[in-house]
Parts: C-alpha cells; sequence; structure tokens
C-alpha cells in the first residue's frame, strides 16, 4: 500500500527553490480571463523579476495588478514532486537603478522578439508544498 506524504514547505525552503530555478509561470488576469504564461525569472532582494515585451504581463505591472507565479518539479515515476507560489503585486521597473540591477540577473530572453522591460513581482504570500509517494 502506498501513501502520500503532504509537506508543507517552510519560507527558507521556498526561497532556496526560487533561487535555484530559473522557468515558471505568471498567472493574471488578461482581457477578462485568467491566463497563465511562462517566463524566464531571477531573484532581486526576495522579489520575482522577469523580462517581458508590450502585452498582458507589462499591463498588468503598469496597472499594479496582484498576480501568482509558481515553479514546481515533478518526478511521475517517484508520484513526487513540490510546487512554490508566490502572490503580490506586479510592477514595471522603470527606476534607472534598479533596472540596472535587474539587467545583472542575466536573463536572456528565449524568444527572439523585442523583451527590454522588466516586471517585478513584490512578494506578498510565499507558500510551498512537496508531496512524496511512500509505501506502506
Amino acid at each position: 500500500m502506498t501513501s502520500f506524504g503532504l509537506e508543507t514547505l517552510s519560507a527558507e525552503e521556498c526561497e532556496t527553490l526560487l533561487a535555484r530555478n530559473s522557468f515558471g509561470r505568471v498567472a493574471l488576469w488578461s482581457g477578462g480571463r485568467p491566463a497563465v504564461l511562462p517566463v524566464l525569472y531571477g531573484m532581486l532582494d526576495g522579489d520575482v523579476v522577469f523580462r517581458t515585451a508590450p502585452g498582458e504581463k507589462l499591463v498588468a505591472a503598469v496597472l499594479g495588478q496582484e498576480v501568482v507565479f509558481e515553479i514546481d518539479a515533478v518526478e511521475p515515476a517517484r508520484h513526487a514532486g513540490w510546487s512554490v507560489n508566490v502572490v503580490g503585486r506586479a510592477e514595471r521597473i522603470v527606476d534607472h537603478r534598479e533596472k540596472q540591477r535587474a539587467e545583472q540577473l542575466g536573463l536572456e530572453p528565449w524568444a527572439g522578439e523585442y523583451r527590454n522591460e522588466y516586471v517585478r513581482l513584490r512578494t506578498g504570500q510565499l507558500s510551498g508544498r512537496r508531496i512524496e509517494a511512500r509505501e506502506a
């Protein structure tokens, strides 16, 4: 018999996982509907930062919308995985010094289009969970 252990991750574990990864998804409202969009990201003073082109993500930042950011990993063969969620307000980075700091993160876009805007997700709530199957 297999049981599943669901564990709540500490803030420190969540921060470690965020620092070790670079690909996530941001969930926001777009045209009156929810949207989940992939981003390459880095961490700046405990906040998620990503580059973007003009579009839904930049609009959310200009409007200061609350968004959700998620990273995760799964191991289907082991029935194991984890996820980390960051909830907070998105903001466009306009301050010259802050933009220079964001540029130091080395967030080179995979897509070939213009992506010179930086968005910062001000961490309001941080949570994470891990699940792992165990033989009983």
